[in-house]
């Protein structure tokens, strides 16, 4: 796009309300552009560069008329034929056989360097000057004309590369190998099913005698219940055995007046409650060490309701685990 058409360009107003035959006009006038510019690329060899710029006018002119996508696309397609005529048109102009004569320039560069022409001269001829013929040329002379023009530091080169090539050999690396000291491997201890068993049944036992207990206080103050003054690990013990029975539905949690957490027994909800409505909720107790010390302080606690239980062993291999 020209400057001319540039500039008119942003001042361009769109109107689609535009007359249907000046509409017409201006697709007609860009399809003849568009033909002639085919009939160029097709015989580029009788192409001027005239006939592109006249081209280029006409398209300029015909742009002052163009408010609609449909016309400006026409456009579009003009300039980029003419682009690519003028590209054609430039590479033509290069591979032309008389842009460039090598046997012309390859007797003024002899004539250059001290030799001589031999067109007239005929090499058969017994009389002809053989020492003009077989005169060497001045390649020193060529060399110091095109150094003067030229800035790049010569340098020593090879037409073929360097005359020899090392070839650097990788030394192959020796990779120590590990070795294993067998008296120090240590066989992976074995669990049996029935020790899993035995870690079920003992969880099972510890779930119904914390039943039995509750159902004896009755209702009862959570830290109360659970806390063993005497043991951390058992406490938190208590309270894992206790969710199963809350899961279960067999003991409730609720606050009482004072807002402290209470559990009682309960009657196991049935499928007709949950089919009313009933739903089950979850929630997560922390018991860390703070806690469970400051539930003594705060509750009194001197003796455990829940027996402190055995610390529980089982074998494994040849050694036991509480």
């Amino acid at each position: 796009m020209s400057d001319v058409e540039m500039e008119y360009a942003s001042e361009l107003p769109y109107d689609p309300d535009q007359d249907a035959g000046e509409k017409r006009a201006v697709r007609r006038e860009y399809r003849a552009i568009h033909k002639d510019m085919e009939d160029f690329r097709q015989n580029i060899k009788d192409c001027t560069v005239d006939n592109l710029a006249d081209a280029a006018k006409r398209a300029d002119k015909v742009f002052y008329k163009v408010k609609n996508p449909t016309e400006a696309t026409l456009d579009s397609s003009v300039l980029l034929q003419l682009t690519a005529s003028h590209a054609q048109m430039a590479r033509s102009l290069k591979s032309g056989s008389g842009a460039f004569d090598i046997d012309d320039y390859l007797a003024n560069l002899v004539s250059f360097m001290g030799g001589h022409k031999l067109d007239n001269q005929n090499p058969d001829d017994p009389d002809a000057d053989d020492a003009l013929l077989d005169a060497p040329l001045d390649w020193d002379k060529i060399g110091r004309t095109t150094l003067a023009k030229s800035k790049r530091v010569p340098v020593v080169g090879f037409m073929l590369g360097p005359l020899s090539i090392e070839q650097k050999k990788r030394a192959p690396v020796k990779r120590a190998k590990l070795e294993k000291n067998k008296a120090d491997e240590r066989k992976p201890q074995e669990l049996k099913e029935e020790d899993i068993a035995r870690s079920v049944n003992e969880t099972t036992k510890n779930v119904a005698t914390l039943e039995s207990i509750l159902a004896e206080t009755g209702a009862i103050n959570l830290f109360r219940f659970v806390v063993n003054p005497k043991s951390f690990a058992q406490s938190v013990e208590n309270m894992f055995y206790l969710s199963f029975l809350i899961r279960d539905g067999k003991v409730a949690l609720d606050t009482d007046e004072q807002g402290e957490p209470t559990i009682f027994g309960c009657a196991q909800p049935s499928d007709e409650d949950y089919a009313d409505g009933l739903r089950k909720r979850q929630i997560v107790f922390e018991l860390d060490m703070a806690t469970w010390k400051r539930a003594i302080d705060v509750f009194e606690i001197t003796e455990p309701t829940i027996p402190t239980r055995e610390s529980s062993k089982m074998k494994i291999g040849n050694k036991w685990y509480g």
